[in-house]
């Protein structure tokens, strides 16, 4: 190694503290390069450091007159003879005089060194004077420059700190010197330009690969810039090159305990930590205590943790029995250990050694304030009140201030003032400090676990009730418990009070995700345990409850002895109605320790269980319910009383008053209630709960409005606040009054102009009170402000409503192009981006571009949710589900089945059991043709959701398909007995083979069915005789779509039904002619048209009650309506309807609604061959059965077309295609019928036509002239006499066929 090298890691060491490493890298200079006077210095400041000063003395006075050291040797020597016991004044001024007149005559080098010295014992503005002195006579000497460089950017004053930049850029000039690099890495590091910074130190690394400081300010490096993973990578490498490496040691076991929450891997690092400091740094005090701080802060209060830290700072305190400091953190180590005594002895101690000492004054509070002292600690709180311009502002004493506070049952606001002051003064202390150990410490989680815990000491013991406000003070404990989740992730108590503070705002799904992580990590954590019980029973489910409470006990048999695991499980049996088990349970947790009389419990011998006041009042109140529900009203008064007389004086005081009210209003004494209410005043800490408890007397008991609305009014008069405003607000909403809401919710904004939910409450009254122009022209005022960019998913909504789809757009993607820039940086824009994503594509023309951009940044989100916000797992996990939903349903409208169902698969990979997504699935299973998934799905849906109609329905469909209609007529009564559902069923698909009859006419028998009995279905009407336009009967189906419209469900359906059969009652071939010229109907041409154009108008009436929700559906509307144009046979009309019909195919060429629309128009147009093709290309595609019908009616147009060309076997081949999918295709049977007869093949003519008529019910009289017809032909006479009967009897007067076929059948028979 080269001397500078030497010099640069005594450099590093000497600012970390590490004295025993400066010891042995001097001692390894000294053999390396001789008897160097430099190396020697740095070997006695080592010892002076580490607390040998009269060793240290005496090897000074040997080297005190070598050049280059001798100003540096003399200022050792008057800082070790003032770091002694008893400091010789006389001496100390020899020298100091000394030393002013060796610095007169002093070369550059010796400068320098004295410069080195006094930045390395922090005299900053000493050192800067002879380091410019040495510049200057050094003509700009670069190791001058760096050093100047190094005491700049370590002053902690921004002016010398901007300066520093340039005099490293000076000093690195002429080459890479290592402690110049370093120098310029720090300066990054202190702009906080940690980016900057690791690229510096990786060129130290690449030029210096055996510098292991370099390695070591990476590692941290990558800690401030949150990367864990590499910053452990490093501490691997590094441990690689020095095995016994201590802050690669220390990062692992911090990475263990902060980070993964490994309480066992970290101990074990711990003890090697400790083992390295043993060996390498043995007579480090202070290193040994700095040490201990970092994980002692981080731990959650583990005892393994605690125990191993207490040897570390004892070690240090062994070392140095004279530092009050160390004194004062082993009193600290003893309190967090729950040692109070030994806590106070340690503090005393302190004392005795510095009376001055502050820390250790606030550490004796603190004790005294554990022990209930309040008196004498009101007098030491008062003491250093007065002197605190002098000592500053601390975060500790304003924190037991509040304590001291709350203990004297002080109002609520004052106490809660305190504790924000604590939260100011102690998160002011982090601002620009990187993540780090340094971080760590002074973040000290565990001090704001304390103040959690205090703010939640004022929060309802039970979430906030429906349309309630949740209480304000979960938001400071929400943003503290974010900022502790985030950078100390492995905290199992963060994650705990996180999802207790997420519990009481009411949500609890992310209550419960992260209480199941905190579960895995630690199955024996009780609290989380009892806690997931309580989120089970706010959900009413109460096996879950049940089986939290029994893994609990499972884990901890100790639960026994906790109250709070009876009032649960208490809880839970009130509502599951085991009341008189509850009485006894509760009576249980009221003879445990801790309940009656707290003070004989902590001289207990057993461990003692810690149980807030909150929770005792809780166990009394529950008990004075549960006698009250089972008719106790004597005993309930009995423990309502011992309650008043237990909690009398505290502040829970008043919660008792509050269920007294109750139990007056159970024995319908409204006025005792409300006297009781009434003599809360406001300085008393529940005087809000008190007031709604009154609000809601006067309007549940009273039925005054007015009176209700007065309470919340006093409120805001006495406790003007936004969270009171906001109460008064939602009463005036709660009441139908939103002007007056919309006032009061205006002043609250002007209260808290940065509270988004007030913001969203505005709109929401606009809105309500109709002034929808005003509401737009809100949203947009506040989205100029840049504060609630989430607005824009409200007023996007409220543009939809007004149909102003451009504009919806517009603000939507508006946000999309603002946020796109910081995507990458914060978290939160991730998560508002990827929710505008699921909306603003719908509007677009880059729908799968951007859908699929939304989905990559949720992917994103969610795998960094995965650490740092497990409560949002679950809703960011539905958003992705949504996301892909809406590429599946993109993917749809394109006849990309494959795509979509990949697609809609992985959306139930997120969300698995979302029964719209399952349905998706399986209708385009069956779109794909592929039955048996078709199936599975369904069934799954089903075993989730028992009474889903719509999986029903498809599972009817596809046993339509397959022909087990008896199987599926009795599966659609005993699920979906629902006559609409059924109606519409049977008329959409047809059942092959003709069951639809068979089945019906079985209807009044399936009704009495065992099956259907016991599934306690409710008998559907006795109309189904009477079914859809497919049995030849469209009045009476125009009928029963009739009732059927007026379905939530199904209504839609039916309209589009009535509107086919307006639109063609006799189901024709629309744009067929091979029928026309056979048509002997016996109205007139005018009648007819008259009677078209009626059926067209009411057809237009119908099509204005449809109101599509969806892109396909618009498009199906769209086609609807063309088909009405058709339908008239009017060319311009006709034309119109073409064009339509041709964009539609523009932008989905394989639609195939719109091309039949092209075809059957090319048809009306007498253009038989442009038709000719349209339908050619829909013979080409695959079958799919959502646009069954369609495909079958282009097949017959085609056969028709066909056949008019005298081409008999293409028609049949498309007949004969029809029949596969439709075994009861009445017009397929027709046309075959038709070929046939041309062929002269009249039996095989009368037994297609006979199938015809059989499927059209008997109906169509000139389908039975024809059959008759073939009949006589085919020497049928009989026959053809039956069906001519049949005819005659439906229409007396039809022409031809009595004198052409009944009197020639009847003659022929006769001979």
């Amino acid at each position: 190694r080269k001397p500078f090298h030497f010099q640069a890691l005594i450099n590093y060491y000497c600012q970390e503290g590490y004295f025993h490493h400066v010891q042995t890298i001097a001692s390894e200079g000294v053999k390396k390069f001789g008897n160097d006077p430099i190396f020697i210095f740095y070997r006695i400041y080592g010892t002076l450091m580490e607390g040998h000063v009269q060793e240290a003395l005496l090897d000074l006075e040997s080297i005190k007159n070598k050049p280059e050291v001798s100003l540096c040797t003399l200022m050792a020597l008057i800082y070790a003879h003032k770091k002694s016991p008893n400091p010789d004044q006389e001496v100390i001024s020899e020298l100091d005089a000394k030393l002013k007149e060796q610095r007169k005559t002093a070369g550059q080098e010796a400068l320098y060194f004295a410069g080195l010295f006094l930045w390395h014992i922090g005299r900053h503005e000493k050192a800067r004077e002879y380091i410019d002195r040495m510049i200057k006579i050094s003509n700009g000497s670069k190791e001058g420059l760096i050093l100047r460089g190094w005491i700049d950017v370590t002053s902690g004053k921004e002016a010398s700190i901007k300066k520093a930049a340039k005099y490293f850029d000076e000093g690195l000039q002429n080459g890479n010197d290592v402690f110049g690099l370093m120098g310029k890495a720090q300066y990054f590091e202190v702009r906080q330009n940690y980016s900057g910074a690791l690229e510096n130190v990786n060129q130290i690394i690449a030029n210096f690969p055996h510098f292991l400081p370099a390695f070591m300010k990476k590692m941290k490096l990558q800690l401030a810039l949150q990367d864990w993973e590499q910053a452990t990578e490093t501490a691997h490498r590094l441990l690689q090159k020095d095995a016994l490496n201590l802050e690669a040691i220390k990062m692992e076991a911090i990475h263990h305990l902060c980070r993964e929450g490994n309480i066992r891997e970290a101990s074990s690092k711990l003890s090697d930590v400790i083992s390295a400091l043993d060996k390498l740094e043995p007579r480090n005090p202070q290193l040994f205590c700095k040490t201990a701080l970092v994980f002692s802060r981080t731990c959650g209060r583990n005892p393994l943790i605690l125990q191993q830290t207490q040897t570390l700072v004892e070690r240090a305190f062994s070392l140095a029995s004279h530092s009050a400091d160390i004194a004062t953190e082993l009193g600290y180590q003893m309190i967090l250990q729950g040692k109070v005594k030994e806590a106070s002895k340690w503090y005393g101690t302190a004392m005795a050694l510095d009376e001055t000492s502050v820390p250790a004054l606030t550490g004796i509070i603190r004790s005294q304030l554990m022990e209930g002292k309040l008196d004498d600690v009101e007098q030491q709180l008062e003491f250093l009140n007065e002197i605190q311009q002098s000592i500053g502002k601390s975060a500790e004493l304003s924190y037991l201030r509040a304590v001291l506070a709350l203990k004297r049952h002080k109002r609520q606001e004052e106490v809660i003032t305190l504790l924000n002051d604590v939260l100011d003064i102690h998160f002011s202390c982090l601002r620009g400090l990187p993540l780090g150990v340094e971080y760590f410490e002074k973040l000290n989680p565990d001090f704001l676990i304390e103040i959690i815990k205090e703010y939640l000491n004022f929060c309802p013991a039970q979430p906030a009730g429906p349309g309630q406000p949740p209480s304000p003070l979960l938001k400071p404990c929400a943003s503290v418990l974010e900022t502790l989740v985030k950078t100390v992730p492995g905290l199992q108590q963060a994650a705990y009070f996180t999802a207790k503070v997420k519990y009481l705002a009411g949500n609890s799904e992310a209550s419960q995700s992260i209480l199941q992580h905190c579960i895995e990590q630690d199955p024996s954590y009780a609290d989380a345990h009892l806690l997931m019980a309580q989120v089970h029973l706010s959900q009413n489910n109460f096996k879950l409850c049940s089986q939290s409470l029994e893994l609990c006990l499972s884990y901890n048999f100790e639960v026994r002895e906790h109250p709070v695991y009876h009032l649960i499980k208490a809880q839970a049996q009130i509502k599951m109605g085991e009341i008189t088990e509850a009485i006894k349970t509760l009576q249980m947790a009221m003879n445990l320790p801790g309940m009656r009389n707290t003070a004989s419990s902590s001289k207990s011998k057993s461990k003692k269980i810690e149980i807030d006041g909150s929770d005792r009042v809780s166990i009394y109140l529950e008990l004075v319910e549960a006698h009250r529900l089972n008719g106790e009203q004597h005993e309930a008064i009995k423990v309502l009383q011992d309650a008043i007389n237990e909690f009398s004086g505290t502040p829970e005081e008043l919660r008792v008053v509050i269920a007294n009210a109750d139990l007056a209003l159970a024995q319908e004494d409204v006025e005792g209630a409300l006297t009781m209410l009434r003599n809360i005043t406001p300085e008393q800490t529940y005087y809000v709960q008190a007031k709604e408890k009154m609000a809601q007397v006067y309007l549940e008991y009273r039925k005054d409005k007015k009176l209700y609305a007065s309470c919340y009014r006093d409120l805001v008069e006495k406790m003007p606040s936004s969270h009171t405003f906001l109460l008064l607000g939602d009463a005036y909403m709660n009441i139908q009054e939103p002007e007056e809401a919309l006032e009061v919710y205006e002043q609250a904004l002007k209260k808290n102009p940065r509270d988004g939910a007030l913001a969203h409450k505005i709109g929401n009254a606009l809105i309500k009170t109709h002034n929808y122009a005003k509401a737009i022209s809100y949203y947009e005022a506040a989205l100029k402000t840049g504060q609630h960019n989430f607005l824009s998913y409200d007023l996007a909504e409220l543009l939809l409503k007004l149909n102003q789809y451009d504009k919806a757009e517009n603000v939507l993607q508006q946000v999309l192009d603002h946020e796109s820039g910081i995507l990458p940086q914060r978290l939160r824009g991730l998560l508002e981006t990827t929710q505008e994503g699921v909306i603003c594509p719908r509007f677009t023309q880059r729908w799968e571009k951007e859908l699929l951009s939304a989905r990559d940044l949720q992917a994103k989100v969610l795998k960094r949710i995965q650490i740092e916000q497990l409560d949002a797992v679950p809703m960011q996990k539905q958003l992705a589900a949504e996301i892909c939903s809406e590429i599946a349903k993109h993917s749809a409208t394109q006849r990309n089945y494959e795509k979509a169902i990949k697609f809609y698969k992985e959306a139930l990979v997120y969300c698995e059991t979302d029964n719209k997504v399952m349905l998706e699935l399986a209708r385009l299973y069956l779109a794909y043709d592929d039955v048996d998934s078709c199936q599975r799905q369904c069934a799954l849906l089903l075993k989730n959701d028992p009474d889903n109609a719509a999986a029903a329905m498809w599972i009817l469909t596809v046993n339509f398909n397959t022909v087990i209609f008896n199987s599926v007529l009795m599966f659609a009564y005993v699920y979906i007995l629902n006559y609409v559902v059924i109606l519409l069923i049977v008329s959409r698909f047809k059942s092959p083979s003709g069951e639809i009859k068979q089945g019906i006419n079985k209807h009044n028998k399936i009704n009495n069915n065992a099956e259907i009995q016991a599934a306690g279905k409710d008998s559907s009407p006795p109309a189904l005789d009477c079914l859809p336009r497919y049995t030849g009967e469209p009045n009476d189906a125009l009928r029963h779509f009739n009732k059927a419209r007026k379905d939530n469900d199904w209504g839609q359906n039916a309209v589009y039904n009535m509107i086919e059969i307006c639109l063609n009652p006799d189901n024709e071939t629309m744009g067929g002619e091979v029928f026309e010229h056979l048509d002997t109907d016996t109205d007139t041409s005018s009648e007819k048209q008259e009677s078209v154009q009626l059926a067209v108008r009411t057809a237009e009436k119908l099509l204005k009650e449809l109101k599509p929700q969806t892109v396909q559906g618009h498009v199906q509307l769209r086609i609807m309506e063309n088909y009405c144009l058709v339908a008239t046979k009017q060319k311009s009309n006709v034309e119109r309807a073409l064009n339509a019909f041709t964009e539609v195919v523009v932008n989905e060429k394989d639609h195939v609604p719109a091309l039949l629309g092209m075809a059957i128009a090319y048809m009306i147009l007498k253009q038989t061959p442009r038709a000719r093709n349209q339908l050619k290309r829909i013979s080409k595609m695959n079958w799919n059965p959502i646009d069954a019908e369609e495909f079958e009616k282009s097949w017959l147009l085609l056969a028709d077309i066909y056949i008019q060309s005298s081409k008999y076997d293409m028609a049949g081949e498309l007949l004969k295609r029809c029949l596969r999918n439709n075994r009861s295709c009445c017009k397929a049977y027709e046309y075959m019928g038709y070929i046939m007869e041309k062929e002269q093949a009249y039996k095989d003519a009368a037994a297609n036509y006979e199938m015809a008529w059989k499927y059209g019910n008997q109906t169509n009289p000139t389908i039975g002239f024809k059959l008759a017809f073939n009949y006589l032909k085919a020497k049928r006479y009989i026959d053809a006499i039956n069906v001519c009967h049949k005819v005659l009897e439906a229409h007396p007067n039809y022409p031809k066929i009595r004198k052409e076929i009944l009197d020639k059948a009847r003659a022929s028979l006769r001979t």
